[in-house]
């Protein structure tokens, strides 16, 4: 799968404002942007965006994955 599919299928499942995906199909990093973070722990966003991933992820589609989530409003503030 490459980054476009994961990039739809993560827009597709988590209803989400931006999303970034880059690097291989064996180590993925992913800047997911929506409101569906408001005020979950770092732990929950995370298996967030793992959960639409993880046949991938145990199939060995992909080896690893790096996430970085925010908010609407934190990613307004990262980005200045």
């Amino acid at each position: 799968m490459n980054n476009k599919n994961i990039k739809l299928l993560l827009m597709k499942k988590l209803n989400l404002k931006e999303i970034y995906v880059t690097g291989d199909n064996k180590h993925i990093k992913i800047i997911a942007i929506g409101n569906v973070f408001i005020g979950l722990s770092s732990v929950k966003k995370q298996q967030i965006v793992y959960e639409p991933l993880i046949e991938m992820i145990t199939e060995k589609h992909i080896h690893a994955v790096s996430i970085l989530t925010y908010t609407n409003e934190e990613w307004e503030k990262h980005k200045k």
